[in-house]
């Protein structure tokens, strides 16, 4: 069974939605990519660090605990973070006021240099991330998994879509919808599977003109438990 054509997806969500308006009221919009390219290196990093944490952790721990976050790891300036020791690092990974957590806490030095790296190269972080065009975002999930630490899986795109960067989610939902329309029928991760939704995706929006954020969230809001919230 072939993936649908946009428009039965999008009526299928408005359904289980309440109608345009109602879809369109649990919409987030992402960013331009002229926004995307003011976004500073240390809110890459921090938005990074945030969702490592989070990551098999209880969300809303993290959110309580993020105003100390900014304070231990000085608002996540990135030339400030380089300059951390190891010694550092190994206190601040026993800061009651944070998670204590020695490996995540060591992400935050890793993804630093990575931001810094590729801030050199682009002239921000947020210029790399800007340049992606639809058909490379699963590119830039990669290059977050290859060159950053714990950035693989969702995390990376949810960092991204936390930051209101154009990206598609791959929920379970829509995982769902790409097995049981034959889209994908191996491993979620692998190149083949992730060139197969990036391109589905694509051709979604050429139909519909939308963006990949919202694509993402429609076909989540057409498939699987119909919750308001999916």
């Amino acid at each position: 069974m072939a993936a649908e054509r946009f428009d039965a997806i999008y009526r299928r969500a408005c359904e289980r939605k309440g109608g345009e308006a109602g879809l369109n009221a649990l919409l987030r919009q992402p960013l331009s990519t002229a926004e995307v390219a003011k976004i500073p290196d240390d809110r890459f990093l921090a938005a990074m660090t945030r969702q490592v944490f989070k990551s098999g952790f209880v969300w809303r721990v993290i959110e309580q605990k993020w105003p100390a976050f900014e304070e231990v790891f000085f608002n996540f300036d990135v030339e400030k973070i380089l300059l951390m020791p190891d010694e550092m690092l190994e206190r601040k990974a026993s800061d009651e006021r944070i998670v204590r957590n020695y490996k995540k806490v060591m992400t935050v030095r890793d993804n630093a240099m990575m931001v810094a790296d590729i801030s050199r190269e682009y002239g921000s972080f947020g210029r790399f991330v800007a340049q992606t065009d639809k058909a490379g975002i699963t590119g830039l999930w990669q290059t977050l998994k290859k060159r950053g630490a714990r950035l693989g899986g969702n995390t990376g795109p949810y960092m991204l879509r936390a930051l209101g960067v154009d990206t598609f989610i791959i929920s379970a939902d829509n995982e769902d919808y790409f097995r049981k329309h034959e889209v994908i029928d191996g491993t979620l991760q692998s190149q083949k599977s992730l060139k197969a939704m990036n391109e589905q995706f694509v051709q979604w929006h050429e139909q519909s003109g939308l963006s990949m954020s919202e694509l993402s969230q429609i076909l989540s809001y057409s498939w699987g438990s119909n919750n308001r919230h999916a």
